[in-house]
């Protein structure tokens, strides 16, 4: 029995292998089944064992990546930490960069971006209880706002050429969450405004 599983699970892990493969060169729209299993080396009976179409397999790539409220990790609260997980989110992310960087790039899923905000954001936001209706509705677009510029920045930063070291990218967040955004940016305008310790030699 254990082998006829392990058997199975390999033929739907080559499927959905044979199908990512294709869908980082083109659209699904123009993905087919028959385009899978010969990439794959089945025929269209064992695709259909598993998957109904090539939707459903974009469905489990993104259900398998999109952490769960049981893997969530605890958040910090108004009286401790800022309560945004920039570790724990670094860490889903890069446990799988290879379909985080496509489904969030451009020619990635418009939609999967929306399904990890709605995993997410119910756990932040039951760390900041509200009295009324108008508070809960600013609750929901400023976690919203924090949750959009995460997820984009992480992905941003996967189709950097030269990508900033980790840790600095986690830091710059971090002060942005803080203090905002216009004070960062001040920031680097003034240190590009200041002049050089070392001014370049002239040449009479």
């Amino acid at each position: 029995m254990t082998k006829r599983h392990d058997i199975t699970a390999q033929t739907r892990q080559n499927l959905i292998d044979a199908f990512w493969q294709l869908y980082c060169q083109r659209p699904i729209a123009d993905i087919t089944v028959k385009d899978v299993v010969q990439r794959a080396g089945y025929n269209r009976s064992t695709f259909y064992e598993y998957f109904s179409d090539v939707y459903a397999v974009l469905e489990a790539i993104e259900t398998s990546i999109i952490p769960t409220v049981e893997t969530l990790p605890p958040f910090a609260g108004p009286q401790g930490m800022i309560g945004m997980p920039l570790a724990q989110f670094w860490q889903w992310y890069t446990q799988n960069a290879k379909y985080y960087a496509v489904l969030l790039g451009e020619r990635g899923d418009p939609a999967f971006a929306v399904k990890l905000k709605r995993q997410i954001k119910p756990a932040i936001m039951a760390l900041y209880p509200t009295a009324n209706a108008a508070d809960a509705m600013r609750r929901d677009m400023v976690v919203e706002y924090v949750l959009s510029a995460m997820i984009g920045v992480m992905a941003h930063w996967h189709q950097q050429p030269n990508p900033m070291p980790i840790d600095e990218l986690m830091a710059l967040m971090q002060r942005i969450m803080e203090r905002g955004v216009v004070g960062e940016l001040v920031e680097t305008h003034d240190h590009a405004s200041r002049p050089s310790k070392n001014p370049p030699a002239t040449h009479r």
